[in-house]
Formats: C-alpha cells, structure tokens, sequence
C-alpha cells in the first residue's frame, strides 16, 4: 500500500525567523495528534515543507526531532558555477533538506523554464540523493481546448527523461497541479483530479512498467484546504497533496494532515 504524502509549498512567505515561529507551533500540534504520530511512525503518512531557499537551515535544524521533512522549492542542476541566484543540489543536502520540487507551474510560467531544463534538474536531484517532486498541469485554455492529456503527457515524458523504473519508484513524486486551480480558490473536482491521476499512473506503466506505477507517489495539487482534503485523498490515485496558502498556518496545515489519514 502507497504511503500518504502531505506537502506544503510556501512559496515566496516565511524567513528563517517566521520559518522558527511556525516550525514550533507546528511541533505542538504534532505533539497534540497521537493519529498523526502513529501514521507516521508506521510510515502510512509522510509530511514535508517546501521553504525558501534561505530558510532551509532554520526548518531543517528545527524539524531534527520532529516527523517532518523538509525540502527546497527549486534547484540547478550544476553542482557549482556562475549560476547567479542559484542553489544546488549539495547545497540543498548540505542544510539538511531530502527533497525538492520542480517543475512548479509559477517556475514553468512565470520563470519560463523548460521541460528539457527540468530533466536536467531531475537528474541532478536524483544522482545527488534527493527526492524529486516534478510537477505536471495544464493551462485552463489547454483544458478547454481539450489537450489536457497531451500537455501532461508531454510534462511528464520529457521530465523522466534517463530515469530508470526503480529512481522513478524509489526517488520520483509526481504532483499534478492544474494551473487554473493554484491560488485561485478553484480546485479539480475529484473526479476530474482522480481521471487525470490516473492517466499518470497508466503513463507511469507505460514508461516504466506495472510495478513501478502501483509503486509511485502521485500527489494533487491547487486550491487545497482542509474542506476539501478528505475527498481529494479518497481517490484511488491519489495519494496525497500539495498545499500552497493552507500550509502557512500551522492550524490549517495540521487539519490537513488529519484529514489525509
């Protein structure tokens, strides 16, 4: 049976000092959810922050006796270099973090990165130890004109590209994020999130094989608050979520966190 994966993304919100403050008052309502640490220690829910770069070490150093994991927003895939603004994977080791996203629909639009640049950033994550959380989702002129699936498969096959079946079983999450549905208060119904899922999965077969497919993590994404999680994490494909303003309060983040189980 798949673990559940319940992850926060903060976004560009939370220094090292607001990232202390939350960090300990998230740790009192770990303490005060006997469920949430079973789950965890019988290793059915898994829950991570993705911070800023620079607040990587004060979440790290303040999760060491908490079942949280931390993980960054973004990498290069360059060990080191003339990368101005950059962070790389054994920077991102070094602090502490194990994971990191890329692929997020604000780095694929706003930053204009490419598929072929998120391969690269995949591998790299990969070679150098990290979990890779590569985000896949569709534009709401790409759905409407009916090239949903297209554009997924594409995200998805070009961003595996030269990952083996047991790094995408082993070191591989994918979440899917509609981009009409992130920070809009829009969600995919669940039956419109589980059928896209579901394709995943089927393409997780198709580039791997069945193994690796029941094996894999694949996360929903856009719009999630602690009303809506328990359907999203009912579905058969589902196995967990990406929370974007719902994760800046410990209060809510938590709820979350219960609901998934």
């Amino acid at each position: 049976m798949r673990r559940k994966f319940i992850a926060g993304n903060w976004k560009m919100f939370n220094g090292p000092k607001a990232t202390s403050e939350f960090i300990n008052k998230f740790s009192a309502e770990i303490k005060a959810s006997p469920e949430v640490i079973k789950a965890v220690a019988d290793g059915s829910e898994e829950i991570a922050l993705f911070v800023p770069a620079i607040s990587l070490t004060a979440a790290a150093d303040g999760v060491k006796e908490l079942p949280v994991i931390i993980g960054a927003q973004n990498c290069h895939w360059e060990k080191n270099g003339a990368f101005t603004g950059e962070i790389s994977v054994p920077m991102i080791t070094e602090v502490g973090a194990t994971h990191v996203l890329i692929g997020h629909s604000e780095r694929r639009h706003i930053f204009r990165e490419i598929n072929e640049e998120l391969n690269k950033k995949v591998q790299a994550a990969v070679e150098g130890g990290l979990v890779a959380v590569l985000c896949v989702g569709e534009l709401l002129e790409e759905r409407e004109a009916g090239r949903a699936f297209d554009v997924i498969r594409e995200q998805f096959i070009e961003g595996l590209k030269g990952i083996d079946a047991k790094t995408a079983a082993e070191k591989i999450i994918i979440a899917y994020e509609p981009v009409w549905a992130i920070g809009t208060g829009k969600t995919a119904g669940n039956d419109d999130a589980e059928e896209i899922c579901g394709y995943i999965r089927k393409l997780t077969a198709e580039r791997f094989d069945g193994e690796t497919a029941d094996k894999i993590i694949i996360l929903y994404g856009g719009s999630v608050k602690p009303e809506n999680t328990k359907g999203i994490i009912s579905q058969p494909d589902i196995d967990g979520v990406l929370v974007g303003g719902a994760s800046l309060k410990p209060e809510s983040f938590i709820q979350i966190v219960k609901n998934a189980l």
